[in-house]
């Protein structure tokens, strides 16, 4: 919500000198809007589940780690170049607490990232272990005599 809030601003600009810092807030506003919002569609439709060949806690923690850099950067852009109007400096606002909001996510993307590779890693070794130990029991059939014998 704040990014979309943060693109509403930022559309409402007629005017500007020097537009890159503006272009680029725009971008990064919609791009982490798009993303972000598939992802949720995503998530809370549970298709992510159909996808299994995906890791979707390294995809989530990937998407709020890039927002958070990059709404860092333009908001910091575009409060060095901006004109002192309100749309503009409503956008920063609402571009900074984005970031603090990703910044947040990120940091749980990071802890359900690692309880997930320490649980899949636990499952892959128990799995080996099984198979080792399966491997190695010997079923005595009479049927199957040695050849040497």
């Amino acid at each position: 919500l704040l990014a979309l809030t943060a693109f509403i601003c930022i559309e409402t600009i007629m005017e500007c000198s020097p537009c890159e810092g503006l272009y680029f807030f725009e971008f990064v506003s919609c791009s982490a809007l798009v993303v972000t919002g598939a992802l949720l569609l995503l998530f809370s439709l549970n298709l992510h589940t159909r996808i299994p060949q995906i890791n979707w806690n390294l995809t989530d923690l990937v998407n709020t780690g890039l927002s958070t850099f990059f709404f860092f950067i333009a908001s910091v852009v575009l409060a060095a170049l901006n004109h002192k109007t309100g749309a503009e400096i409503a956008a920063v606002v609402f571009g900074f607490l984005a970031m603090a909001v990703y910044a947040v996510n990120t940091f749980l993307a990071v802890r359900k990232w690692r309880v997930s590779s320490r649980q899949q890693s636990s499952r892959q070794s128990s799995d080996y272990m099984r198979a080792r130990t399966e491997s190695r029991e010997v079923v005595h059939r009479p049927e199957i005599q040695r050849l040497d014998a």
